[in-house]
């Protein structure tokens, strides 16, 4: 095959040159005359600044110059350069024909004669726009990181190199380490570890586990600039660059020394209260038999003055120990979430004449004048009646027992807008301004000596706080804590109506024995009727749950058989509002065609006596009423 014919360079003659210009279209390349004047004008030109030749040829190259760089001769400096120097090359802002921007790259290369004389310039123009954005963009990135790195002020954010010194430092970092960047920049990391962890070569190993990994978390000690201690959470991340080359490490470092605290202190919470579930439970076993023995004691007749005061001693002692293992196991049940209360209307009179004759006893022997004032208001709140007996008598068995003999201790019960309050106030040592705020917590007392000589866990006022809020109140305790002038206790709590009274009336026996069925199948409640007469009870029937609330306000019952699906009112629903609106309701027995675990549980929350499934065993639901009419005998008739 024929070679190719090659042009010498000789051969290259003007033309070839001119062709390989004109036909250029990347670049813009035309020339200049020496008074800055345009002589020629590439495809290239054409394309990148918009102008035909014959609209620019002749005319001064400051057309493609703004303005801002036109005021500042900038055209003719570049000139000036190329002509003394032989070359100049610039980047900034150009115009095209149509006025929009070009960011541009410029050389300007002067064009002398065969005798060295100058004859003009090249000029060869480069668009750098598209690279110019990108790089802004990377640019503006890069700021934008930074800031965020830089404002970032609760994490230690800095840069290590590959050998683990410090290469950059943020705010945060100067924040929870307590160096300046001037500081710390240049230092090994292994600064900020104990003494034991660098002896164990502890830093080392995270850079390695690090690099071998990519990443590597941990949770430890790590020391400030001041030589204290905090526990950090620690992310460090291996940096490599495109080619895979390892250029060093990325730290984040999070102080976590609260929040240590506050697991510890949950911790060690939860361990007492498991601890005093545990204790209470294990003293009732012991109190059981001494109860029985000071009742058998008791029995005896004409004893000798010796036994008698050791049984009054006992009697006594026992009485308070057994309230001190009662709050153990509350204690261990509300902070547990075990405990349940009821929710019934509440008369707060009847609730607090309990507590106080329950404390009287003590009253009496230390002297006091107990006097309550609750004349002006009767109020009734929605709770459980023996939980209310307990926050008031933990209230006045408090301002009791830390009451000097010849006090005083006062029970006042208002009504002030949607809630009934229930001050207790003595005339006590009170409680000084510094232990004020903590009196509601776990095993607080007053005056240590004081407090111990009078007995007592700190466990009363703590309850009190617990089970009011657990009634939807609030409880306050306000003292000048001078001696003579005492302590005032505040309970808050939602006053509601009081319930109609027909319940309260006098019961007769054929009033006692009065059954009512409830169900909206009424094939179901008339035959489920005529068992029970059968069987020699009173029966009522309604077919619906709004028609059996009625029936329970309007007449006493010995209990009601209440059918759970009903169109109305389930019978769920029925027996919340019954217990809300009735002062004492009687007995709800379930009869239900759902027996699942769940279904029964229902029925417990909402306040059923027991849970029977349907078809009911008639043997088994005359045993049960049997055993309710009998208890209830044995209430209104006790021997």
């Amino acid at each position: 095959m024929p070679a190719l014919p090659q042009l010498a360079p000789h051969c290259l003659q003007d033309a070839h040159y001119r062709l390989m210009v004109n036909t250029t279209t990347d670049y813009a390349i035309f020339f200049i005359d020496l008074n800055g004047l345009v002589v020629s004008w590439n495809a290239g030109a054409h394309r990148l600044k918009g102008y035909e030749a014959a609209e620019i040829i002749g005319k001064p190259i400051s057309k493609f110059y703004p303005n801002e760089l036109i005021e500042k001769r900038w055209p003719e400096h570049e000139l000036n350069v190329a002509r003394t120097v032989g070359r100049m090359e610039d980047e900034g802002w150009r115009i095209r024909k149509d006025g929009t921007r070009f960011w541009a790259n410029i050389v300007i290369t002067r064009l002398d004669d065969e005798d060295g004389t100058p004859i003009g310039f090249s000029k060869i123009t480069r668009d750098l726009t598209e690279r110019r954005q990108q790089e802004e963009m990377l640019r503006h990135s890069e700021e934008r990181f930074r800031l965020v790195v830089e404002g970032v002020h609760d994490y230690a954010i800095f840069m290590l190199d590959p050998s683990g010194c410090v290469v950059s430092w943020n705010r945060g970092a100067q924040k929870n380490k307590g160096y300046e960047a001037s500081e710390i920049i240049g230092k090994h990391f292994s600064v900020f570890y104990p003494a034991e962890q660098k002896a164990r070569g502890w830093p080392e190993q995270e850079l390695q586990y690090a690099l071998r990994d990519g990443r590597f978390e941990d949770e430890g000690w790590r020391v400030r600039k001041d030589g204290t201690r905090f526990w950090a959470n620690v992310v460090i991340t291996a940096l490599k660059d495109a080619m895979g080359v390892h250029r060093g490490f990325a730290k984040v470092t999070r102080d976590l020394t609260e929040r240590r605290r506050v697991r510890a202190l949950e911790d060690e919470g939860r361990r007492i209260t498991n601890f005093l579930a545990m204790l209470g439970h294990e003293l009732r076993n012991p109190l059981a038999p001494i109860s029985n023995a000071v009742a058998l004691l008791e029995q005896q007749t004409n004893p000798s003055k010796v036994l008698r005061v050791s049984r009054e001693i006992i009697a006594r002692q026992l009485k308070q120990l057994t309230r001190l293992v009662d709050d153990l196991l509350d204690v261990g049940r509300i902070t547990s979430g075990k405990i349940r209360l009821e929710s019934q209307p509440v008369r707060v009179r009847d609730a607090l004449h309990v507590a106080v004759e329950a404390i009287m006893p003590l009253s009496e022997q230390k002297g006091h004048v107990l006097q309550v004032f609750d004349q002006d208001a009767d109020p009734w709140v929605l709770g459980d009646g023996a939980r209310m007996i307990q926050i008031l008598s933990n209230l006045v068995h408090n301002a009791v027992k830390f009451t000097p003999s010849g006090g005083h201790v006062s029970v006042h019960v208002t009504v002030s807008g949607h809630y009934t309050e229930i001050l207790v106030k003595d005339d006590g040592p009170g409680i000084p301004p510094q232990q004020l705020q903590n009196v509601f917590d776990l095993f607080v007392q007053g005056e240590q000596d004081s407090a111990r000589s009078l007995g007592g866990l700190g466990l009363g006022l703590s309850l009190v706080q617990q089970l009011v809020t657990l009634h939807g109140g609030n409880v306050s305790a306000f003292s000048t804590g001078r001696p003579g002038e005492g302590s005032e206790f505040l309970v808050q709590l939602p006053v509601i109506e009081a319930p109609q009274a027909s319940t309260d009336r006098a019961r007769g026996d054929d009033d006692v024995e009065t059954i009512l069925v409830v169900d909206d199948n009424q094939d179901a409640a008339n035959t489920l009727a005529m068992l029970l007469e059968e069987l020699g009870y009173q029966v009522s029937v309604v077919y619906s749950g709004k028609a059996a609330i009625e029936a329970v306000k309007a007449a006493p019952l010995a209990a009601v058989l209440l059918d759970i699906g009903m169109p109305d009112l389930s019978g769920l629903e029925v027996a919340s509002l019954i217990r809300a609106e009735v002062a004492r309701p009687p007995p709800l027995i379930a009869i239900s065609g759902y027996s699942q675990e769940g279904d029964r549980l229902s029925s417990r929350e909402a306040g059923f006596f027991t849970h029977l499934t349907k078809p009911v065993d008639v043997n088994a639901l005359h045993g049960l009423l049997q055993r309710i009419l009998s208890g209830k005998r044995n209430r209104d008739h006790p021997r």
